[in-house]
C-alpha cells in the first residue's frame, strides 16, 4: 500500500467530515421539511436573487439533472418561482420560501456551528478559517473558465 500524503489525508478527513454533517444536517432539516440541499439552494436563490438556473448551479453542490428536479419540487411546492423574462428564465424565493427559510436558518446556523464550538477554540476556528480560505481560493484559480 501507498503511503498517503499530508495534503490527501487533509482532504479524506473533509471529504468525510461533509459527508456525516450532510447526513446530520439531513436529519436535523427534518423538522424544517427540508433536505440539506434544499436549503443550500434556498439559501443561494435568497442571496443572489433573481438568477438563472446555471448561475445557481455554478453555486450549489446539486448536479444539473437534480438541480432541475429540486427546482420544480421547489416551484410546485410554493417555495420559489420561475419568470421568463424574453430568453432568461430567472429563479426567486416566493414569500413562503422566505418564510421558510427564515424559519430553519437560526436553528441551521447553531446546529453547524456546534461541530466546531464543541471541540474548538474560538482561536483555533479563526485559524482554521483562516487556512481553508486559502486553500479554498486556491482551489478556485484551478477551475476552468475563471
Amino acid at each position: 500500500m501507498q503511503k498517503n500524503t499530508r495534503g490527501s489525508l487533509i482532504w479524506l478527513r473533509l471529504t468525510r467530515f461533509t459527508h456525516q454533517s450532510n447526513l446530520l444536517s439531513n436529519d436535523f432539516l427534518k423538522q424544517f421539511d427540508l433536505t440539506t440541499a434544499q436549503f443550500d439552494v434556498l439559501m443561494q436563490i435568497s442571496t443572489y436573487q433573481p438568477l438563472t438556473q446555471s448561475e445557481l448551479a455554478e453555486k450549489v453542490t446539486v448536479t444539473q439533472g437534480g438541480i432541475s428536479r429540486m427546482l420544480s419540487r421547489l416551484e410546485k411546492e410554493g417555495l420559489i418561482e420561475r419568470k421568463q423574462d424574453w430568453k432568461t428564465k430567472t429563479i426567486s424565493l416566493t414569500n413562503k420560501g422566505h418564510d421558510k427559510l427564515d424559519n430553519a436558518f437560526e436553528s441551521q446556523l447553531e446546529f453547524q456551528s456546534s461541530f466546531f464550538d464543541e471541540c474548538l477554540s474560538k482561536e483555533e476556528q479563526k485559524i482554521l478559517y483562516s487556512l481553508m480560505s486559502r486553500v479554498q481560493k486556491n482551489s478556485e484559480k484551478k477551475l476552468p473558465n475563471r
